[in-house]
């Protein structure tokens, strides 16, 4: 069953990059600019931050297409009322990740960014093609990244919540 939750769009406005979220008047160009509908149509900024307005909590939260998001910018660019919605997006993902709805790709690029201090790992080929170019070879092991996901916490929490 679908609660609305009322309190919603002040929880994303309490969030850093959620303050603007209430001045949204759904003018649409946001949607209309977006690189991402290119590719799947069903993807809207613009349902997005309705749905969030009028409180739709866990389908907003529990949806892939929160995730979608490339930040690009182009929605802050043209949006006429200032909503920055890259950053209202980040906000909403926020609170979807403290809530335990956490997108599972989202969940494998922490697990490789924890193993090799990188999203794609490094191999001979990546050094080889650098020590042509007169580069220095890339460690290919743990790194500050990793250790900075695991003395956080954060890959902890992204875990957990799956």
């Amino acid at each position: 069953m679908n609660v609305l939750d009322p309190e919603f769009k002040h929880d994303i406005a309490k969030e850093p990059g959620g303050e603007n979220i209430k001045v949204c008047f759904a003018c649409g160009i946001c949607t209309a600019s977006c690189p991402i509908r290119e590719i799947d149509s069903r993807y809207n900024p613009r349902k997005i931050i309705r749905m969030a307005l009028l409180g739709m909590k866990e389908r907003v939260i529990g949806s892939d297409f929160i995730w979608l998001c490339s930040s690009c910018y182009i929605c802050t660019e043209r949006c006429p009322q200032g909503v920055k919605f890259t950053e209202v997006i980040n906000a909403i993902k926020n609170i979807a990740v403290k809530e335990g709805h956490v997108h599972p790709s989202f969940v494998a690029q922490m697990d490789i960014l924890a193993k090799n201090s990188r999203l794609y790992p490094i191999d001979d080929f990546d050094n080889r093609k650098r020590e042509s170019l007169g580069l220095p070879k890339l460690s290919t092991g743990e790194g500050s990244a990793g250790e900075i996901c695991r003395a956080s916490g954060l890959l902890d929490i992204v875990k957990r919540k799956n």
